[in-house]
């Protein structure tokens, strides 16, 4: 009786876990484009390349597997089947999902910091060094002349007095 429990505990494991394999396989489909020419072909594959995933914001729309960029490539193939150009997809994907579709964002008041961002902060932060740097070196001078001008009076006196008659110190 227990060996038929066992027995029957494997199947159902085995059974469950082909059925959860069974799903995944299923996430993985491939999607298969038609073209009409090598042309269109090469301009879907540039497009998929150009185009960034809003949703995965790293990744273009050919590598990505989200649901939003597959129904991205899906429009991107519709109009390439249509004969549209390249300015005519990507503009309407800026209308569609705004500037950060594109790698390369336009410079426009609304993308102003994108571009001055990382210069101001390189420029800050150069400035910054700087300014820390000629502060340190102030600082190490104004020591420095603190030691010459009071201990340097002081150390020859006492040099001074420890000298004998004829110019050795004693010691």
């Amino acid at each position: 009786m227990k060996l038929n429990l066992r027995k029957l505990g494997l199947r159902s494991f085995a059974v469950i876990a082909f059925s959860l394999f069974a799903v995944q396989v299923s996430y993985a489909t491939i999607d298969l484009y038609e073209f009409d020419s090598p042309e269109q072909e090469q301009q879907f594959k540039e497009l998929g390349q150009t185009l960034r995933c809003p949703k995965c914001q790293n990744n273009n729309i050919a590598d990505s597997s989200a649901e939003l960029a597959q129904d991205m490539r899906h429009k991107v193939y519709e109009m390439t089947k249509q004969g549209k150009s390249d300015d005519e997809i990507i503009s309407y994907m800026i209308d569609r999902y705004g500037n950060f579709v594109t790698y390369d964002p336009p410079l426009t008041a609304g993308t102003l910091v994108l571009w001055l961002g990382p210069l101001s902060v390189l420029v800050f932060g150069f400035g910054l060094i700087v300014m820390r740097s000629r502060k340190t070196a102030a600082e190490k001078e104004a020591k420095s002349e603190e030691w010459d001008n009071e201990h340097e009076e002081r150390l020859n006196a006492l040099l001074n007095e420890d000298n004998n008659d004829n110019g050795k110190v004693n010691k």
